[in-house]
C-alpha cells in the first residue's frame, strides 16, 4: 500500500513539473519515431526486395530521412519567434505555390491516380504535407488579430478573415484528387474555428457544408463510392476483391496477432495483400506483429504526445503561439484517428499516413517541423527554461 501511495505521489509529481511537457513531447516523439523504423524495416521487407532487389533500400531511405528530420527538428526549436509570425503572414502564398508545383511539367508526378508529388530523379515530395502546416500558422495568425480587434463584428467576419487560406488549399488539392489530404484540411479548418471560440450554430453550419464537399466528391467518383460503401461490408463476395481488400486483410492482419502478436518481421499480411503496408496500413502491421499489446503501447505513446501539446497551448500566453500549438496537436489527433480508423475498419480508406511511424520523407518532416514549434513555445516559458537550466547545471557538476 506505501508504495502504491509512494507511485501515485512520483506520478503527481512529474506532472505537477514545469518540465512536464517538455519531457512528454520529446520522449513520445523519441520513441514513435524509433518504433516507425523498426516498423517500416519490417514491413518494407517484401516490396522493397520486389522493387530494388534489397529488402533495405526503403529503410535506408526512412533512416535518411529521419536524420534529416532530426536536423529540421533542432533548427525549428531555435527559430525565433518572429520569424514564425513572419512565415505565417505568407502562409497563403506559399502555401499555394508549393501546391501548385504537382502539376508543373517535369516535375509533377501522378501516384496511385493523384497529382500531389514532385520529383527530382529518385526524390520525391508531398507539397500538400507542408500545407497543413501553412493553413494552422496561418488561421492562428488570423485568429490572434481578430481577438486583439475591438472592433470584430463577429464570427462572420473571423470566417471571412480565415477563408482564403482553405479555400486555395482545397481547391488545388481536390484538383490533384487527393480527398485524404483534403479531409485534413477541412478538419484543420474546422479545429481552429473551433478553439477560436465560434458559436454552436455557426461550427454546425460550417460542418456542415464540409460534409457536402465531401458528399459530392464521394458521390461522383465510382472509386471513392466504392471505398465508402466497403466500411460496411469488407468481406462480401462483390466487394472483397476489389475496394474491400485492403481493409478486409488489415483487420485480418490485426485479428490474427492476438495479445502479443505473431514476431516481429513474421507478418503475413505484408506478402502483397497489403500494398500500402509501410505507409497507410502499418498500423495494422503492428498489430499482426506486436499484438494488441504493440497497438496499445502506440496509443499510449500517442496520448502522451497528443496531451503535452495540449498542455502547451494551455499555459502559454502568447495568443499566436497558444491557437498555432492546439492546431497542431488537433491535426495530429485528426490524423491518427483517420489512419487507425481506417485499418481496423470504421472508416474508409483514404490515403492517411500515420504520424512519426508510416514511411514518407513529406509527412515526417512536416511532424517534426510542428513538434519543433511547439517545443521553442515550451522552452520559451521562463520556468521551463530555469528548470531546464539547472537539470543541465546539475549534470555538470
Amino acid at each position: 500500500m506505501t508504495k502504491m501511495r509512494a507511485g501515485r505521489a512520483a506520478y503527481l509529481n512529474f506532472f505537477q513539473k514545469p518540465t512536464a511537457a517538455y519531457i512528454l513531447i520529446i520522449t513520445s516523439t523519441g520513441l514513435l519515431t524509433g518504433l516507425g523504423l523498426v516498423m517500416v524495416l519490417s514491413s518494407s521487407s517484401v516490396k522493397s526486395f520486389e522493387t530494388s532487389g534489397s529488402t533495405y533500400a526503403i529503410f535506408l531511405k526512412q533512416l535518411l530521412f529521419v536524420g534529416l528530420g532530426a536536423v529540421v527538428l533542432y533548427l525549428s526549436i531555435h527559430l525565433k519567434r518572429a520569424l514564425w509570425q513572419k512565415a505565417a503572414r505568407t502562409a497563403v502564398i506559399i502555401g499555394g505555390i508549393t501546391l501548385i508545383l504537382p502539376f508543373m511539367p517535369f516535375i509533377g508526378k501522378n501516384i496511385n491516380g493523384n497529382r500531389a508529388w514532385i520529383g527530382f530523379g529518385s526524390f520525391t515530395l508531398q507539397p500538400s504535407e507542408f500545407a497543413k502546416l501553412f493553413l494552422i500558422f496561418w488561421s492562428a495568425l488570423i485568429i490572434r488579430r481578430f481577438h486583439e480587434r475591438e472592433d470584430n463584428k463577429g464570427p462572420f467576419e473571423l470566417l471571412k478573415a480565415l477563408a482564403p487560406a482553405p479555400i486555395l488549399f482545397l481547391a488545388l488539392i481536390m484538383y490533384g484528387k487527393d480527398l485524404g489530404t483534403a479531409l485534413i484540411i477541412m478538419g484543420i479548418t474546422f479545429a481552429m474555428l473551433f478553439l477560436a471560440g465560434l458559436d454552436k450554430w455557426t461550427l454546425f453550419s460550417t460542418g456542415l457544408l464540409g460534409l457536402g464537399f465531401v458528399g459530392f466528391f464521394v458521390a461522383t467518383s465510382k472509386n471513392r463510392l466504392d471505398r465508402f460503401s466497403a466500411v460496411l461490408h469488407p468481406f462480401s463476395a462483390d466487394v472483397y476483391k476489389r475496394a474491400g481488400w485492403q481493409t478486409a486483410h488489415s483487420i485480418m492482419g490485426l485479428a490474427s496477432g492476438g495479445f502479443f502478436g505473431v514476431g516481429l518481421g513474421a507478418s503475413r499480411q505484408k506478402w502483397a495483400n497489403l500494398s500500402e503496408a509501410n505507409t497507410d496500413f502499418i498500423f495494422s502491421v503492428i498489430g499482426e506483429e506486436l499484438g494488441l499489446l504493440g497497438t496499445l503501447i502506440v496509443l499510449v505513446m500517442y496520448a502522451a504526445l497528443i496531451y503535452g501539446i495540449f498542455r502547451t497551448a494551455l499555459h502559454t500566453k502568447d495568443l499566436f503561439n497558444k491557437y498555432a500549438c492546439a492546431g497542431i496537436g488537433a491535426w495530429l489527433l485528426l490524423q491518427i484517428t483517420i489512419n487507425i480508423g481506417s485499418d481496423i475498419g470504421l472508416l474508409p480508406v483514404v490515403g492517411v499516413s500515420l504520424p512519426f511511424i508510416s514511411y514518407g520523407g513529406s509527412a515526417l518532416l512536416a511532424d517534426f517541423i510542428a513538434i519543433g514549434f511547439v517545443l521553442s513555445v515550451v522552452r520559451r516559458d521562463p520556468e521551463v527554461r530555469a528548470a531546464l537550466r539547472a537539470k543541465r547545471q546539475s549534470q555538470a557538476e
